[in-house]
């Protein structure tokens, strides 16, 4: 796998961010960095945005190759890692501007629970938000985007590969909306 110098700049500047470190009930214990955070199988805080157009269709993006965690994978939510001192709520309007360039959105809060998977743990703040200004990708982040429906982006996890934590968020925004 070939890496461009800015794909590997990034990877290392996000391998040293601090994030919030939390325990099993999501209490703040501090600060790690994002590689010990993954080396020790630690607790961290995620957020996980929705972006819908005006239409209802989904923004679906797919992620770089130089991603830590589901490289090439498609994704159902723009979103991230919580910083260590930033709440679910900024970090959420943080990762919509960075890796889709949405900016002064309303969030909607809809879901907050745990993901345990042997690559990530987590406690997750689903939002959902909706506007039609054109994406602005991060090129170091994001491959590609599209708008589809939430019924087509279920279809196609049968048969390419969905970030499963980002897919966790998705149904439990839907069964939020009932």
């Amino acid at each position: 796998m070939v890496w461009s110098d800015a794909e590997l700049a990034h990877r290392a500047a996000s391998d040293a961010e601090r994030i919030a470190w939390v325990d099993e009930q999501d209490r703040p214990l501090g600060g790690v960095l994002r590689s010990e955070l993954r080396e020790r199988h630690l607790i961290g805080r995620g957020t996980y945005i929705l972006l819908f157009n005006s239409a209802g269709l989904l923004c679906v993006h797919r992620r770089t190759l130089s991603k830590a965690l589901y490289p090439g994978y498609w994704d159902v939510a723009a979103g991230g890692m919580v910083l260590e001192d930033e709440s679910y709520a900024d970090s959420a309007s943080r990762e919509l501007a960075e890796e889709l360039g949405i900016r002064d959105v309303p969030l909607i809060e809809h879901a907050h629970f745990f993901y345990d998977a042997p690559e990530s743990r987590l406690w997750c703040m689903a939002y959902s938000a909706v506007s039609d200004a054109p994406l602005q990708l991060q090129p170091e982040e994001v491959l590609e985007a599209r708008f589809i429906s939430i019924e087509q982006a279920l279809a196609e996890t049968r048969h390419m590969p969905y970030c499963p934590d980002s897919l966790a968020a998705l149904q439990r925004y839907l069964a939020a909306i009932g």
